[in-house]
C-alpha cells in the first residue's frame, strides 16, 4: 500500500488527456498534474533543452511527494526518459513504448502511420519502438507541429484545423495506413477531425490509455496503489496561468480544476 499520488507532467495541457485516462483505469489514485505552460511547446526544442526542463518537471514533482511519475509529454519521453529513469529512483513512465505497442497490435495490413511532433519524429522513437515489434512493418511518420496551438486554442472544429490536417495527413493516407497513431498528448483533442481527414477504416491509436494499463500493472506489482477509503483529490499546477488551462480542462476531464502557478526554473 502507498497512497502518496502519482505526478503527470506535460509541456502544457495537453497531457491532462493522459491524466483522464489514469482517472479512469486508476479511479482509487490521486494525481498531482504539471502543465509547463510557460515554456509549451518542448516539440521545437532540442534534445538537451527538453531533457533540462524535464528534469526540473520531475524535481518539482518529487517536491509533492509523488510515488511515480507518468511522462504525459511525448516529446520529453522519446528524448528524454532514460535520462530520467538514470538520476531519479522512482518509477517513471513513458508513453511511447505502449503507444507503439497499441499501433502494432492493431494493424492489419502492417502500415502504420505516426504523427507528432517535429522532436518526437526527428528521435525516430516511435518509428525504432514499432519496428521492434515486427521488421516487416513499413511505419511512416510525419510532424504536425500546428495542431499543438489548434488544440490549445480550442481549434477542434474549425475549418483552418480541417484544412491543416488535410495538408499534413494526405500523404499518410495516399500510403494506405489502416493504424495512426496519435503521438502527442495534444493530439486527441482533435480526434475527429483527423478521423474524418484519414477515413473510418483507420484506426486511431491514443497512447493514454496503454500508458495508464502499464502504471497500473506495475504499481499492483510492487504493492504501490492507493488503499485509503476517502475519494482520491487531484492537484493541478502550471508554469504559467492560461485561460486555455480552463477550456482544455474542461473538455478532457468533464470538469473544471484550479491550476496553482509555480516557478519551474526553481527546481
Amino acid at each position: 500500500m502507498d497512497n502518496r499520488p502519482i505526478g503527470v507532467f506535460d509541456s502544457g495541457v495537453g497531457g491532462l488527456t493522459v491524466a483522464r485516462e489514469l482517472m479512469h483505469v486508476l479511479p482509487n489514485e490521486e494525481l498531482v498534474y504539471f502543465g509547463d505552460t510557460a515554456r509549451v511547446p518542448y516539440g521545437s526544442k532540442s534534445r538537451e533543452t527538453v531533457t533540462r526542463f524535464s528534469l526540473q518537471d520531475v524535481r518539482f514533482l518529487l517536491s509533492k511527494k509523488v510515488k511515480a511519475v507518468v511522462v504525459a509529454c511525448n516529446t520529453a519521453s522519446a528524448n528524454s526518459l532514460s535520462a530520467m529513469q538514470q538520476a531519479f529512483s522512482l518509477p517513471i513512465f513513458g508513453v511511447v513504448e505502449p503507444g507503439a505497442a497499441a499501433g502494432a497490435r492493431a494493424t492489419k495490413n502492417g502500415r502504420i502511420g505516426v504523427i507528432a511532433t517535429s522532436s518526437t519524429i526527428a528521435s525516430g522513437a516511435y518509428q525504432q519502438a514499432i519496428l521492434k515489434k515486427n521488421r516487416g512493418f513499413a511505419v511512416l511518420a510525419k510532424a504536425c507541429p500546428l495542431f499543438v496551438p489548434l488544440a490549445e486554442e480550442g481549434w477542434t472544429e474549425e475549418e483552418i484545423t480541417f484544412l491543416t490536417a488535410q495538408k499534413y495527413l494526405t500523404e499518410l493516407k495516399a500510403q494506405q495506413v489502416d493504424t495512426l497513431v496519435m503521438g502527442c498528448t495534444h493530439y486527441p483533442l482533435l480526434r475527429r477531425c483527423i478521423q474524418e481527414v484519414m477515413g473510418d477504416d483507420v484506426t486511431l491509436i491514443d497512447p493514454a490509455r496503454e500508458t495508464s494499463l502499464l502504471v497500473k500493472e506495475a504499481l499492483e506489482e510492487k504493492q504501490l496503489l492507493r488503499q485509503a477509503e476517502t475519494p482520491p483529490s487531484h492537484r493541478f499546477y502550471v508554469s504559467d496561468q492560461t485561460a486555455m488551462f480552463e477550456s482544455i480542462c474542461r473538455r478532457a476531464l468533464g470538469e473544471v480544476h484550479e491550476a496553482e502557478k509555480i516557478e519551474i526554473e526553481s527546481y
